[in-house]
């Protein structure tokens, strides 16, 4: 081999790691994002039963939400 092919050959070996690295990253965000957003989600669900519960059912928490909402 000469230098010239020795120098191109690790020239390429570095590039597909540097991407590989770069999408294991990625990839690593877009979990921890959907993770995140299915954590509030169940938090939001939760509370929405919560509530229906303590108001006595979704029609009386609809319509405390909208007397705390006008104010009456």
């Amino acid at each position: 081999m000469t230098a010239t092919t020795n120098t191109i050959a690790k020239t390429r070996a570095n590039t597909q790691t540097a991407v590989s690295a770069q999408a294991e990253v990625s990839r690593g965000a877009v979990v921890t994002m959907i993770g995140a957003g299915a954590i509030v989600g169940l938090w939001s669900f939760a509370s929405l039963v919560g509530g229906i519960i303590v108001a006595g059912g979704p029609i009386s928490l609809a319509q405390s939400w909208f007397g705390a909402i006008v104010g009456m």
